[in-house]
């Protein structure tokens, strides 16, 4: 009798077709997720951190005496006094040129030449930069030179009205950071299920190979290659869009060079972290396939 030779695919205890079923592709769409939450929050932190340090040591000195030569000549007075000052790192006075032009983004007059604008009486700023960490010593010194040099000005801390935008900017990290890891946690869920349902598919192949003697670490090899191969590729798959899309961002937020959103960036320890993601995705996928598969095959026998 002649025995008809069977294909090699058909011979295979598991599919070897890429991208096959269900499993690579929801691995695709969570690793998708996953790098762009990671990049959102390394984003986020980065900018809440810079934020942080410019304000910390910052102070501006509004002075709104009525009569514009008077404010002229206590800013230029508090100016050339705290630029002497052992605590004070740099002091500057902010040109009307330059507090026009700010307030002309907001009047929609180009360089500042609304007529409304001109004709506000606009307060003379001192901007002042600490030395060191003693904040509070600075502050009472500070206070004492003002009251000597511009009696009435007002000294208003930036971390007074910049503080809550850091505290909610790292507080959004906080969350895509969560979210990173719950998209963490789901991808090992599903490697989970996709292992659990494979060994009850093939439970009888499973249980023919035991009477041969064939070893569960020798079981769990020939499935977990199959699952790693699976996730490997709709790790790469979501890999790739997701590079796509973060270049795409980047590309748009080169042209962001003023505000809060120019000190969003991902840095060299962000790219070095979001190319790590993967890599640790595919470890984290193996071993979670090898732990799910021992452990059920455990309880068959």
């Amino acid at each position: 009798m002649i025995i008809p030779r069977v294909p090699a695919q058909h011979r295979r205890l598991l599919p070897d077709r890429r991208l096959s079923g269900p499993t690579p592709w929801v691995i695709a769409i969570l690793m998708l997720l996953t790098l762009l939450a990671a990049a959102a929050g390394v984003g986020l932190a980065r900018s809440a951190n810079a934020i942080g340090s410019a304000i910390a040591g910052r102070v501006t000195v509004q002075i709104v005496t009525a009569n514009p030569v008077t404010r002229a000549e206590q800013a230029a007075a508090l100016r050339r006094a705290a630029a002497t000052q052992p605590f004070v790192r740099s002091a500057r006075a902010v040109e009307q040129e330059e507090l026009k032009a700010t307030l002309g983004q907001w009047f929609g007059g180009a360089e500042g030449d609304d007529p409304v604008l001109q004709s506000l009486p606009l307060p003379a700023l001192v901007d002042i930069d600490f030395v060191g960490e003693n904040r509070a010593g600075h502050m009472a010194q500070l206070r004492a030179l003002v009251a000597r040099e511009a009696p009435g000005a007002r000294i208003i801390p930036h971390a007074e009205w910049l503080g809550p935008v850091a505290r909610l900017i790292r507080s959004l990290a906080w969350v895509a950071g969560g979210l990173v890891v719950l998209m963490t946690l789901a991808s090992a869920a599903v490697v989970i299920m996709t292992a659990r349902a494979a060994l009850g598919t093939h439970y009888a192949t499973i249980e023919m190979l035991h009477m041969i003697g064939a070893t569960d670490q020798q079981i769990t090899r020939l499935f977990q290659r199959r699952i790693a191969i699976d996730t490997a590729y709709g790790i790469a798959l979501g890999s790739v869009v997701a590079a796509l899309i973060l270049l795409l961002i980047g590309w748009q937020w080169s042209g962001v060079t003023s505000g809060l959103a120019a000190t969003a960036s991902l840095g060299p320890g962000g790219w070095a972290l979001l190319l790590a993601l993967p890599l640790l995705a595919i470890a984290l996928a193996a071993l979670t396939a090898r732990q799910t598969l021992l452990a059920a095959l455990q309880k068959i026998l």
